[in-house]
């Protein structure tokens, strides 16, 4: 696999390739995590949003939806086809994006199982630092129910302000487009 890997952003569910892209999307996150059609619809017109469609030799290999909150990107969503896990495209993803986007914040799940574990281990592996702060996390569709999470950074870690702001950031901006009304979380105490 030597050709270039390609991003490409969607700018509404119309868009080619987007029913693919949603494929992946639905069958990489359990039904908490994902935002609802029309969440999108609302959030393409965000000038911070960019979903992008990952290609590699013309065929959609994964997704990237991930928000630009001025010095770094929150990456929100990152999915490779199950078609083709385990082939090391998600480290090439990641890696392009993190070479073109600077600074990166990102959140994993706890590292308490072994999926979670090698989860973890494959971010570090790609220079991704976890981060010491307390964070909670409202999930973006009802029944809401918050679970912790770990702050991951590239390619250093974050201050307490930082993650503070980032949190802020999540609460103000990302969760506007969730069926949340008023969110109370994600805060950093």
């Amino acid at each position: 696999m030597t050709q270039e890997l390609t991003f490409t952003p969607f700018k509404s569910r119309t868009d080619e390739g987007w029913a693919e892209a949603w494929k992946i999307y639905e069958s990489s996150f359990p039904y908490c995590e994902q935002w609802s059609p029309e969440s999108y619809d609302r959030a393409f017109a965000d000038p911070a949003f960019e979903a992008d469609g990952i290609r590699h030799g013309g065929e959609l290999v994964g997704i990237l939806f991930h928000w630009n909150a001025g010095g770094y990107r929150y990456v929100e969503h990152l999915a490779v086809s199950p078609a083709l896990r385990n082939q090391n495209m998600g480290s090439r993803i990641l890696s392009a994006f993190c070479r073109k986007a600077g600074r990166v914040i990102l959140e994993i799940d706890p590292p308490v199982d072994d999926i979670s574990c090698r989860r973890k281990r494959f971010y570090e592996r790609l220079g991704f630092v976890a981060n010491p702060y307390e964070y909670l996390h409202p999930s973006f569709r009802r029944p809401f129910c918050t679970h912790q999470l770990v702050l991951m950074s590239y390619p250093a870690a974050v201050s307490y302000e930082e993650a503070r702001s980032f949190a802020d950031f999540v609460r103000e901006r990302v969760l506007s487009y969730s069926e949340h009304e008023h969110p109370e979380l994600p805060k950093l105490p």
